[in-house]
């Protein structure tokens, strides 16, 4: 009787800040997160896209998605060197404005080269359809056929991502130095991928427009 009211309070918990979370979003204020925004254009541009390869374009990004690496950062559930301090006195709906104000702005359209002709191939292999050989499930099944993610399950957009930052991310992932998707779920994909299909998916995404 006591695990099932425990298990009780912990469904109904997470209930209740799912809710909180959603009325979190409906009240974000783009306009007050542009004002907070401010800090972020010298690494991640005036509107969201950035000039280094190594930090990730944020305009058109998903909302949910944004607000919850925020909060990570926040709460070291996610650490990032260079944002060290910076949300540490966001509240959520400071985190959730900020989030509103990049997903409103235009996302960044990336362009490839022919030179890479084979390369490309790889990555759209492993983008559209995996590699069940390795384990590795196709990239669109979470964030869609056209890379713009799903903001209702917290997956993020990936078209026009720098090459640079996917490939840092997924070795992050791969390494254990990052762990906050849903259920580790990147983790236990990317430690299947090798440097060349990382390479190959960081490069066909950045031309998926």
């Amino acid at each position: 009787m006591r695990k099932l009211l425990a298990s009780l309070a912990i469904t109904m918990g997470a209930v209740g800040t799912a809710h909180a979370q959603t009325d979190l979003q409906a009240d974000a204020d783009a306009a007050a997160g542009r004002e907070l925004a401010q800090t972020c254009a010298a690494c991640h541009g005036q509107q969201g896209i950035s000039a280094v390869g190594s930090f990730p374009n944020l305009a058109g990004q998903q909302m949910s998605y944004l607000a919850k690496q925020i909060m990570d950062i926040r709460d070291g559930n996610r650490v990032v060197a260079q944002m060290a301090g910076l949300v540490d006195d966001y509240s959520d709906q400071d985190a959730w404005d900020v989030a509103a104000h990049f997903a409103g702005q235009d996302a960044n359209l990336g362009q490839t080269s022919d030179e890479d002709a084979e390369l490309l191939a790889r990555g759209e292999e492993l983008y559209r359809a995996g590699d069940m050989s390795k384990g590795i499930p196709a990239c669109s099944a979470c964030h869609t056929p056209t890379g713009v993610g799903i903001g209702s399950a917290v997956y993020p957009g990936l078209s026009g991502q720098h090459v640079e930052y996917t490939i840092s991310t997924l070795q992050d992932f791969a390494s254990g130095e990052r762990a906050n998707s849903p259920n580790n779920l990147m983790g236990d994909i990317a430690s299947k991928m090798s440097d060349q299909d990382m390479e190959a998916v960081a490069n066909y995404v950045l031309g998926l427009n």
